[in-house]
């Protein structure tokens, strides 16, 4: 396992393509409509994209087809945009956007709710949301992936939920995947030491319902093995002597949760 260390210049890198990862996420929430097609989502990004100078990190990564993953209700991640995939009041999307520019890469995802939804549609992504700041909040030089994994897992299960355990987070920098993986499920005080420095993405995927999974014949969408909702929140950050730096900020943070009309 080789995992990169970041520090000066390299960190601006970062930075820059961390914000222009959240811009393009943030354009895609405010023009968000039911009615739209996943494929106009995909659209957005890659106009978007180009307008900031970067590209979608995505698009063709061993052979997806979409420049962005958008994943409706029970499909937990990966879901490929199609022209015939329409977004209808009362769905939930996770829209997860990555970004190349300067040779560097920012990911950042969030589940937006649209129009008016189920009670237990908002309780998921609610709590999908929390977990994810569950996890930042435990990185620090010096913790260890297991602290990641056991502050996602022990919110969740306080609030009836799983969490998947097939797919994780993981490096990210020079390249859109890297080392290491990031499980969101695991013990305190186990597994790879965080050293300031490292950019990792923490991005938990909550369902309301068991966790297991199953990847459907496209090869790509992965959906909730009991047709459950299933949200899902991401940032990239970077390992800080004292905490982690959130280099995909949102504008619209604040106002994340509410409904896109």
């Amino acid at each position: 396992m080789s995992i990169e260390i970041f520090s000066g210049g390299e960190v601006d890198g970062l930075r820059r393509a961390g914000r222009v990862a959240a811009a393009t996420l943030d354009r895609v929430q405010a023009e968000l409509r039911a009615g739209m097609s996943t494929a106009d989502i995909n659209a957005i990004v890659i106009a978007d994209t180009a307008e900031r100078g970067g590209t979608p990190s995505q698009l063709g990564y061993h052979g997806f087809t979409g420049a962005v993953c958008t994943s409706r209700n029970e499909v937990v991640c990966h879901g490929v945009p199609d022209a015939r995939e329409v977004v209808v009041d009362g769905d939930i999307i996770n829209v997860d956007v990555t970004t190349g520019i300067g040779g560097f890469h920012g990911d950042t995802s969030r589940t937006l709710l649209i129009g008016d939804v189920s009670a237990e549609a908002r309780f998921v992504v609610d709590v999908a949301q929390r977990c994810l700041y569950a996890g930042i909040a435990v990185v620090r030089h010096g913790a260890s992936l297991g602290d990641i994994g056991a502050a996602i897992l022990e919110l969740a299960r306080k609030q009836g939920c799983s969490v998947v355990r097939d797919f994780g987070g993981h490096g990210i920098g020079r390249t859109m995947h890297a080392d290491p993986h990031v499980p969101h499920t695991g013990l305190k005080g186990r597994g790879l030491r965080l050293v300031k420095g490292m950019c990792i993405t923490i991005e938990p995927m909550i369902n309301l319902g068991t966790a297991d999974v199953k990847v459907l014949a496209d090869g790509w969408r992965v959906v909730t093995a009991d047709g459950r909702l299933s949200a899902q929140f991401e940032h990239t950050i970077l390992v800080t002597t004292d905490g982690a730096e959130i280099l995909t900020p949102s504008s619209l943070a604040p106002t994340m949760l509410r409904p896109v009309t």
